[in-house]
C-alpha cells in the first residue's frame, strides 16, 4: 500500500470518527430537554412535583402545611387567586383546593399556567393527581372559572430524618396568556360564526 493510500484510510477513518461524534452530540442535544424533565420528576429538582393516579391509601399522623400561592404575568389582565391560603393535611392524606381565575378585560384571552413547590427539596414529595397547570383556559371577558388542584404529600417522606425540617410547602401557580396554535384557534372558533354569516 503506498503512502498516498494509507494517508487517504486514515483520513476516512478520522472523518468518520468526526461524523459519529457529531451525531451522538446531536443526539444528545435533542435527548437532553426530555431527559432533564424526567430527571427533574423524578428527583422533585427545581421544585417540579411528582404526577399519581391516586393517593397511596396509607396516612400518618404527622402533618405538613402546604400554602397556596398565585401570580400572573403583568400583561394578563387577569385576576387570579387561591380560595383558601393554606391546609394542613396528614401525609398521604388526598386533599381537595381550588384557585380561582377572572378575566377582567374586554376580550376573550387563553390563559396557561406553570407551577412549582418550595422548599425545592419537597417537590419529590409533594404528589398532583388533578392540576390545570400547562392546560389552556380562554376566559371570555367577565368570565371567572374555579379550578381544582388535588394531591397529596408522599407518607414516605416521613422515613427520611433529613426531611422532618419540612413544615411547610408551598404551592405556586404562574399565569400568563397563551400564545399557542391552539390558543389561537380556540380565538378563532369565536369569530368563525360570525364572519361566515357576514359572507353569506
Amino acid at each position: 500500500m503506498s503512502p498516498a493510500d494509507d494517508l487517504q484510510r486514515r483520513n476516512r477513518r478520522v472523518g468518520l470518527m468526526v461524523a459519529l461524534a457529531g451525531s451522538a452530540m446531536l443526539g444528545l442535544a435533542f435527548a437532553s430537554v426530555p431527559l432533564y424533565e424526567l430527571f427533574c420528576r423524578v428527583t422533585g429538582f427545581g421544585g417540579t412535583t411528582q404526577v399519581a393516579t391516586a393517593a397511596p391509601g396509607r396516612v400518618l399522623e404527622r402533618t405538613v402545611r402546604v400554602r397556596f400561592d398565585a401570580s400572573r404575568d403583568a400583561n394578563l389582565p387577569w385576576k387570579f387567586e387561591p380560595l383558601q391560603r393554606e391546609v394542613t393535611v396528614r401525609l398521604g392524606e388526598e386533599k381537595l383546593v381550588f384557585y380561582r381565575a377572572t378575566n377582567v378585560s374586554q376580550r376573550p384571552i387563553v390563559g396557561t399556567s406553570t407551577y412549582n413547590v418550595l422548599p425545592d427539596i419537597s417537590g419529590q414529595w409533594f404528589n398532583k393527581i388533578q392540576c390545570f397547570c400547562f392546560t389552556e383556559q380562554l376566559l371570555m371577558p367577565g368570565q371567572s372559572i374555579e379550578m381544582p388542584v388535588v394531591f397529596f404529600v408522599d407518607p414516605d417522606m416521613a422515613k427520611e430524618r433529613r426531611y422532618d425540617g419540612i413544615s411547610t410547602i408551598t404551592l405556586s401557580y404562574t399565569f400568563f396568556e397563551a400564545r399557542t396554535d391552539k390558543a389561537r384557534e380556540l380565538l378563532s372558533r369565536l369569530t368563525a360564526p360570525a364572519d361566515s354569516k357576514r359572507g353569506g
